[in-house]
């Protein structure tokens, strides 16, 4: 009874959940929602797409740079007005975005929006895996990922809808009452944020993490403008960035209070998952360009169009999260993130098959197939790296789970992009309907090798959480009986 009572989630965790649903599907939806503009946005602001596409690159890089100094802020400050500062942040950025009258305003608005936005995920993710427990991790988590599942594949088809019948401004105002919304209701039914002793501010970590964050960050979005690896404007970032991140990851082992402790990766579980998350990441949001671009460019579609007949992938993994989820608090993530991992492969191969006149109904099926695979992998993933962590560890361990998504997406969707441009490039000029397509049956052949590499880190969480929950029923084992008073 008193075991049934513990698992069971009371009603004002599922408020808070709500709460940050509501908060953090804007920033998620606002990374995709933007791309199917950038051509108009340059037509109205008389620039070409080689700067405009600052819009894009400008967000992406102050998400990078703020995320790190997420769960510093949540101890410092109280996670629940680290949270109301991110969301108004954000709506005002969204406002001055609306506004902008030339290109310069709109990325200096775009950088202000996402230093908010990259503040909302970690720090309501902190929120819920601190009033979830690691009990109950699964079942919570899950239901929060829904929308970070469709807010992505449904970004284009609204923004496709806004284009189609009103001013590009509405792509930033409809952030607005949204943003008001989130703000009144996680003013009044968030929890009160006790404050912790971070400690002194740990500077010099804070400047090398937030330069070699964004510097990896642009190397890789350069790699779509330049179409290759390598272009110093690729190369130079990229190295450059990665040199600073190890340089942090020394600063951070021997320093007392680091700004983020890498020292949670020497624990197998938490190593685990957070490699299967990155894979997981770079295989999904890698994937999620090319099949955009397949249905516009081969099959002529809408944009609208476009992203409804993506929708199944989305549906899929919005009714596969809530099922994996419960499983996950009864069996642990690691066998369902394989499942899911194995499953996700599979249905990626069809597509690796694809052709100018492949029936759309049965690419919609092998979507919605694909869906639930990333649907009892991603979660299980994440809610087994949060449930292996102390809760004071929660607020290093979010932050770093968002660097490694965001970074895993940024290189899945660089090196497809730059795989179908030279695929695209080496067919036959014209270039036929065959010849594109074959084009993205041979990038989706190198998304399915992307996926694939989760398994093995899926088979190290799967082994770890066996390991860790062996050692638990041996101490219960031996642990001494207490017998009661008076016996």
């Amino acid at each position: 009874m008193d075991s049934a009572a513990e698992d069971r989630i009371e009603p004002w965790v599922w408020r808070i959940a709500g709460i940050v649903i509501v908060g953090s599907i804007m920033s998620i939806l606002d990374t995709t929602i933007v791309n199917v503009a950038l051509s108009r946005l340059g037509v109205e602001l008389h620039t070409s797409i080689a700067n405009i596409q600052w819009v894009v690159t400008g967000y992406l890089l102050s998400l990078a740079a703020v995320i790190p100094i997420s769960g510093w802020a949540g101890r410092r400050f109280g996670a629940k007005e680290v949270y109301l500062t991110s969301l108004v942040l954000f709506t005002a950025g969204s406002v001055l975005c609306g506004l902008a009258t030339s290109a310069t305003e709109l990325i200096g608005f775009r950088v202000l929006q996402g230093i908010g936005g990259g503040l909302i995920l970690p720090v309501g993710q902190l929120m819920m895996a601190t009033a979830a427990g690691p009990r109950r991790m699964g079942r919570v988590m899950s239901v929060v990922a829904v929308p970070a599942m469709l807010a992505p594949i449904l970004g284009p088809a609204l923004g496709g809808l806004i284009l189609d019948n009103a001013s590009w401004r509405w792509i930033f105002f409809v952030n607005v009452p949204i943003g008001l919304v989130a703000f009144v209701v996680g003013l009044r039914g968030l929890p009160r944020s006790e404050r912790e002793d971070a400690g002194p501010l740990d500077v010099l970590g804070l400047a090398l993490i937030v330069t070699g964050m964004p510097l990896i960050t642009y190397g890789l979005a350069e790699i779509g403008t330049t179409g290759g690896f390598s272009s110093a404007k690729v190369i130079g970032p990229i190295v450059g960035g990665l040199a600073l991140v190890a340089l942090f990851v020394a600063h951070a082992r021997r320093a007392r209070r680091p700004l983020l402790d890498v020292r949670l990766y020497a624990r197998r579980t938490f190593a685990a998952a957070s490699v299967t998350t990155f894979c997981l990441a770079a295989a999904l949001f890698g994937a999620m360009i090319l099949m955009p671009l397949y249905y516009q460019q081969v099959r002529g579609e809408s944009v609208l169009v476009t992203g409804l007949l993506i929708g199944p992938q989305g549906l899929g993994a919005a009714i596969a999260m809530p099922i994996s989820g419960r499983l996950t608090d009864r069996i642990g993530g690691g066998p369902l993130a394989l499942f899911g991992v194995m499953v996700t492969t599979v249905t990626t191969i069809p597509f690796g098959l694809i052709g100018a006149h492949t029936s759309i109904g049965s690419l919609s099926l092998w979507m919605f197939l694909r869906g639930l695979g990333i649907g009892f992998a991603f979660m299980p993933a994440m809610a087994a790296a949060f449930a292996a962590l102390k809760p004071h560890e929660l607020s290093d361990a979010t932050p770093q789970m968002n660097v490694l998504q965001r970074i895993g997406g940024s290189i899945g969707t660089a090196v497809l992009a730059v795989v179908l441009q030279r695929s695209l490039i080496a067919a036959h000029h014209p270039l036929t309907p065959a010849g594109a397509a074959g084009a993205y049956s041979t990038a989706f052949w190198w998304s399915l090798g992307i996926t694939a590499l989760a398994i093995v880190p899926s088979i190290v969480l799967l082994r770890a959480e066996r390991q860790t929950r062996s050692r638990t029923r041996a101490a219960l084992k031996d642990a001494p009986t207490i017998e009661p008073i008076g016996a």
